[in-house]
C-alpha cells in the first residue's frame, strides 16, 4: 500500500487545518447534553456546513466537497487534533446518510441530506426498546399502513440525542404477523409531531444524553420510508455495519488522544514505573495501528460487511484502556471533574452502544470466520 500523500492531499490537510485554527472556539462548549449546549453545537455545525466542511465525502450537490474517503480521514485527524468540538449531528451524517446513499430515494436524499449537512436539523437514532436493545430483532413499535402513509405506536427508549433533536429514525413491526427479522419497516419521522412525547433520560449527572420516545398513532407519509416496506431489517444492517465501522468512530479520533495520552505521560509520569510506560506505549502503537487499518478500509474496493464487527471491537476496548491509563497517571487528581474523566466514563458505554460486543464476538466468529454456531 502507497503511504504517501499527494500534493493535493497536502493542500487539503493545509486548508482544512488553517480553517481549524481560526475558527475552532478557544474553550471548550457547554455538554451538548445539555439545551444551551445543543444550541451551541448547532452553530458549531453551521459554521462547518457554511464552509462544507460538516460532511467532506459527501457529493457539493448535498453540501459536501465530493472528498474521497482517504481525504476524509485527513479531515478527521486534523479536526481531532484540533480540539474541534463534539458533533451533534452524527447520528444523521454517520448513520442515516450512508443508509440513505445506500437504500434513499433521490427525493430523500434532496429533501434530507441538505439540512442535515447545515445543521438545519439534527437527528435522533430511535432503535432500542423495552426487551429491544442487542436483540434488536425482538421489537415491538408497529407501523400500520394508512391511506398515504403509516401510523406509528409503541415505545422507544434510549434514544440518542432524541432530548433536543428535530426528527428521528427508526425500525418498526409493519407485519403484525411477522417475526423477528420478517415484516419490519424502516421510517423517519418528526419528533414535534402529534402523537410524540419526548421524555429525557438523566444520566448520573443529570444531564439527558438520551430520551424515552412514546408514538400515540403519529403519521408519518410514505415519503419517509427507507427502503422497501417490510424490508427494514436488510436497511437497519447497513446502518448498523457503519455504525461499527470507521465512520462514527475515526482513527483520527484515537490518534490525537494517544497524543494527549503521550503528553500527560511526559508531564506526570514516574521515570521508575516501566509498566505505565509501557501502557501509554501500548495505547500510542494502537492508535497507529487502527489508522493504518483506517488507510487499507479505504483503499479497498469491496464491501467491509461483517468485519466492521472487528473495528467495534477494537475501538471501544481500546477508548477504555487509553482512558484508564490516563487517569492511573492522574492519580488522585483523576477523581476530580475532567476531560479525561468524563471520557472514562462516555468510553464504558463503547462496549455496549452499536451491539454489545458479546454480539460483535459472536458475528465476527460466525461471519468473518465461519465458525459454526453453537461452537462458541
Amino acid at each position: 500500500m502507497d503511504l504517501d500523500f499527494s500534493p493535493g492531499h497536502d493542500a487539503f490537510r493545509a486548508e482544512v487545518r488553517d480553517w481549524l485554527r481560526a475558527h475552532v472556539p478557544p474553550g471548550p462548549l457547554p455538554s451538548l447534553e445539555t439545551e444551551e449546549g445543543f444550541a451551541a453545537h448547532r452553530e458549531w455545525e453551521r459554521a462547518l456546513g457554511a464552509a462544507r466542511l460538516s460532511v467532506v465525502s459527501w457529493p457539493a450537490g448535498y453540501g459536501g466537497r465530493d472528498a474521497s474517503p482517504l481525504e476524509w480521514l485527513i479531515f478527521e485527524e486534523e479536526y481531532y487534533a484540533a480540539g474541534a468540538p463534539g458533533r451533534v449531528s452524527q447520528n444523521g451524517i454517520n448513520l442515516l446518510a450512508p443508509t440513505l446513499f445506500e437504500h434513499g430515494t433521490p427525493e430523500q436524499l434532496a429533501r434530507v441530506l441538505p439540512p442535515m449537512a447545515s445543521g438545519e436539523v439534527i437527528w435522533a437514532q430511535a432503535w432500542s426498546e423495552p426487551g429491544a436493545g442487542s436483540d434488536l430483532a425482538a421489537l415491538r413499535a408497529t407501523a400500520t399502513r394508512v391511506e398515504g402513509g403509516w401510523r406509528l405506536n409503541g415505545q422507544k427508549t434510549w434514544s440518542s440525542r432524541a432530548a433536543f433533536a428535530d426528527r428521528g429514525f427508526g425500525l418498526f413491526r409493519s407485519d403484525p404477523e411477522s417475526r423477528r427479522h420478517r415484516g419490519l419497516t424502516y421510517l423517519m419521522f418528526p419528533l414535534d409531531a402529534d402523537g410524540v412525547t419526548v421524555r429525557p433520560i438523566g444520566r448520573l449527572d443529570g444531564r439527558p444524553a438520551f430520551a424515552e420516545l412514546f408514538l400515540d398513532d403519529v403519521f408519518v407519509p410514505d415519503a419517509d420510508v427507507i427502503g422497501a416496506p417490510d424490508d427494514g431489517w436488510r436497511v437497519a444492517m447497513s446502518t448498523a455495519g457503519n455504525e461499527r465501522g470507521l465512520t462514527l468512530r475515526s482513527p483520527g479520533r484515537y490518534t490525537a488522544a494517544a497524543g494527549r495520552l503521550l503528553d500527560l505521560w511526559r508531564e506526570r509520569a514516574d521515570p521508575s514505573d516501566t509498566a505505565l510506560r509501557d501502557r501509554v506505549a501500548d495505547a500510542w502503537i494502537r492508535a497507529r495501528a487502527y489508522r493504518l487499518k483506517g488507510f487499507e478500509t479505504v483503499s479497498r474496493t469491496d464491501d467491509v460487511g461483517a468485519e466492521s464487527s472487528v473495528n467495534k471491537v477494537f475501538w471501544s476496548e481500546f477508548d477504555i484502556a487509553l482512558h484508564e491509563t490516563a487517569l492511573d497517571l492522574l492519580g488522585a487528581d483523576g477523581e476530580l471533574e475532567s476531560e479525561w474523566l468524563e471520557g472514562y466514563v462516555f468510553s464504558l458505554a463503547g462496549p455496549i452502544y452499536a451491539g454489545t460486543n458479546e454480539i460483535q464476538r459472536n458475528v465476527i466468529a460466525e461471519r468473518v470466520l465461519g465458525l459454526p454456531r453453537g461452537s462458541r
